[in-house]
């Protein structure tokens, strides 16, 4: 992407594709009720974000229980939120930064920034899910946290890269807009 400069038109938005793929998949693990899963069979315990489902025998109903009685449960889903909103804003910012013609480079270092908060945010939460649901809610068999749970650290992982990314693009301003002299290594005799 540095070669050839972000004016490069296949190599512009790969950033802002990047944080795409990320509010996706934010969005598959605030959706998603695979955070919490029994391993083995019968399957007796699911659980979302947003709520526990319990099953007492294999052809028995699910009951569930929202997490949002509980403080910690308020907690996790508000601090996760949180991170997935600004995650929001960064994909919208970055979005219009990339699409003006010259580039804004301290802007895009305001993206990097607000990205390493939405991370911070995003692991309180997913600290505090595991933490307390496991301490609070009475688990039977062997459990393990799932597909969603693992949708959002790869959302935080994401938010982390991508705002290194964002911080570190303005230190090569003159690379990317073309303004370096080329070195050749060859001379002639």
């Amino acid at each position: 992407m540095v070669k050839y400069g972000l004016d490069y038109t296949r190599c512009r938005w790969i950033l802002p594709l990047l944080l795409g793929i990320g509010v996706i998949f934010g969005i598959i693990a605030l959706a998603g009720r695979g955070w919490l899963e029994s391993q083995t069979l019968p399957y007796m315990h699911r659980a979302s974000l947003w709520e526990s489902c319990r099953r007492p025998d294999q052809g028995g109903q699910w009951t569930c229980e929202s997490l949002m009685n509980y403080a910690w449960g308020r907690a996790a889903a508000a601090t996760y939120l949180v991170g997935f909103i600004l995650l929001v804003i960064c994909f919208a910012l970055a979005i219009i930064a990339f699409a003006i013609d010259t580039l804004r480079f301290n802007f895009i270092r305001g993206i990097g920034g607000l990205l390493f908060v939405a991370a911070v945010f995003s692991i309180m939460g997913l600290v505090i899910y595991p933490v307390k649901f496991s301490s609070e809610i009475e688990m039977t068999g062997i459990n393990m946290f799932s597909w969603a749970y693992g949708f959002g650290w790869t959302t935080a992982i994401m938010e982390i890269c991508l705002g290194f990314f964002f911080c570190c693009l303005p230190n090569y301003e003159d690379q990317i807009l073309g303004n370096v002299k080329p070195t050749y290594f060859y001379s002639s005799p």
